[in-house]
C-alpha cells in the first residue's frame, strides 16, 4: 500500500536525511556504512515509528525510560533487528529497566550510575553499548562530565565499576558553533582509546560527520517538529 500522509513525509525525510549522511561522509573522505543513524522518536507515537520502521530504519532513540516503556516493547517483539538507544538523562532508580530495555546508553556521567549499571549489567548478563557524556560546554544546566574531568572519570568506569566503555557523546551549546565541541570530544576518545562518538543533531550532523561521529542523532528533520521544550537532543 503506498503510504500517505504523515507516513509517507516520514519516509520522505529519512531518505534525505540518509542521502545528506552519505554526502557527508563522501565529502569526509569516509564509509557511509562508518555512521549509524539515530532516529530519535522520542514523543512520537508508535504509529508514527513505523513507516520509518518498515522503510528499513533500525536504530531509533529516546529520551526517556518511562516513554520508552510504553511504546517500544511491542514494536520489538512485531520487528526483528532493531536497536534501541537512550539519549537522555539516566537516573539511576531506571538503571535496571535501562539495562533490559536498550541496546544503548549514550549518557552515562557520574559514579552513582556507573555503580547502578555494573550491577544490573552483572545481574542481567545484558551488556549495552556504553557513551560517556561530555558537558563540552560546562552549561550548570546540562548533565555530562566536564572536559578536564573525562580521563580520570573513563578510568574510574573501567577500573572501579568495571563498565565497557565504548565511546563519548556530547550535546553543544546552542548558541555556539558546535564544531570545536565535536573536535574537542573527538580527542578526548582517541586519548582514552574509544572508537564511538555519538555527536550530530539535525541541523549539525554534517560537521560532526566530518570531525569523526559514528553515531548522529536525528528526530525532526525524519518525523517532524517538536516543541522547542522538547527538541533539544535532536
Amino acid at each position: 500500500m503506498t503510504p500517505t500522509g504523515s507516513s509517507k513525509t516520514a519516509i520522505t525525510s529519512l531518505a534525505a536525511v540518509r542521502a545528506a549522511i552519505a554526502r557527508a561522509c563522501r565529502d569526509a573522505g569516509r564509509g557511509v556504512a562508518d555512521v549509524t543513524l539515530v532516529a530519535v522518536s522520542k514523543t512520537f507515537s508508535a504509529e508514527a515509528i513505523e513507516p520509518a520502521i518498515a522503510d528499513g530504519q533500525r536504530v531509533f532513540g529516546e529520551n526517556r525510560v518511562q516513554e520508552a516503556k510504553s511504546k517500544w516493547p511491542p514494536l520489538l517483539e512485531k520487528h526483528s533487528g532493531l536497536a534501541l538507544h537512550l539519549i537522555g538523562p539516566l537516573q539511576s532508580n531506571k538503571a535496571k529497566e535501562a539495562v533490559a530495555l536498550f541496546t544503548a546508553i549514550h549518557s552515562v556521567d557520574r559514579a552513582s550510575l556507573c555503580e547502578a549499571l555494573a550491577k544490573e549489567i552483572a545481574k542481567q548478563k545484558r551488556q549495552p553499548i556504553l557513551f560517556a557524556e561530555i558537558n563540552t560546554g560546562a552549561e550548570a544546566q546540562k548533565a555530562g562530565v566536564l572536559p578536564q574531568d573525562a580521563d580520570s572519570f573513563l578510568t574510574a568506569c573501567r577500573e572501579t565499576y568495571g563498565l565497557a566503555m565504548s565511546g563519548l557523546m556530547c550535546i553543544p551549546p546552542l548558541d555556539e558553533a558546535p564544531g570545536p565541541h565535536f573536535a574537542l570530544t573527538a580527542k578526548i576518545a582517541r586519548r582514552n582509546g574509544l572508537k564511538l562518538l555519538s555527536m550530530g543533531m539535525s541541523a549539525d550532523f554534517a560537521v560532526a560527520i566530518s570531525l569523526g561521529a559514528t553515531h548522529v542523532r536525528v528526530g525532526s528533520a525524519i518525523f517532524g517538529g517538536r516543541s522547542t521544550e522538547k527538541s533539544a537532543l535532536t
